[in-house]
């Protein structure tokens, strides 16, 4: 083998080493760098679902505090819209109340209620109150019911109140007492179907 060869020989094994050794290193740099890739495909991945998922619950807690706030307005409104009803109702009821009292049907009204008081009482004592407004009715009344009527120092609105002293009985049953009954009784309900 002449030096030529020689030279030749070497540089083909040096070469043919040189580009062994440099295509182990590239593929080891790729392999590093889809290594690096994957980690970062893998990190960006779980970042954008821990975003979306921080934007879920945000855009959640929103939607709830709008909700929250609409119902508030809602029950706001109801509110406002019933005690506007109620205060409606209320004027009428009294309007029908008042013409009701201006009619003969109300003095036998009176005089039925205190007959029935009269009974309840079973011989027993037995106060008999009218509202001051009836005053001109007591004649009738007394004379209907045959017991004695006393006019009250107080209004209640119309209807009678009486009290059985020996048995420790108050019976009210006074237009006020039966209006505020009416509307307490209807404003529980409708407190408990708006909830």
């Amino acid at each position: 083998m002449t030096i030529d060869e020689k030279l030749q020989h070497f540089m083909d094994v040096t070469t043919e080493k040189v580009n062994a050794e440099n295509a182990k290193q590239m593929q080891e740099y790729e392999q590093g760098l889809e290594k690096v890739y994957e980690d970062y495909k893998e990190t960006a991945l779980r970042k954008s679902e821990l975003a979306l998922k921080l934007k879920e619950e945000s855009l959640k807690k929103q939607m709830n505090a709008d909700l929250a706030a609409e119902q508030i307005l809602i029950r706001e409104q109801t509110g406002k819209l019933l005690r506007e009803l109620d205060e409606k109702l209320s004027s009428e009821v009294k309007g029908k109340l008042e013409r009701y009292m201006a009619t003969s049907a109300y003095e036998t009204y009176l005089v039925n209620q205190v007959r029935e008081i009269v009974k309840f009482a079973d011989g027993d004592d037995v106060t008999v109150y009218i509202d001051p407004e009836d005053i001109c009715h007591k004649n009738a009344i007394s004379a209907g019911a045959n017991v004695a009527v006393t006019v009250s120092e107080y209004s209640f609105g119309g209807g009678v109140r009486a009290v059985i002293s020996k048995r420790g009985i108050l019976i009210d049953q006074s237009f006020d007492t039966k209006l505020k009954e009416a509307f307490d009784g209807k404003e529980a309900s409708l407190r408990w179907k708006t909830r």
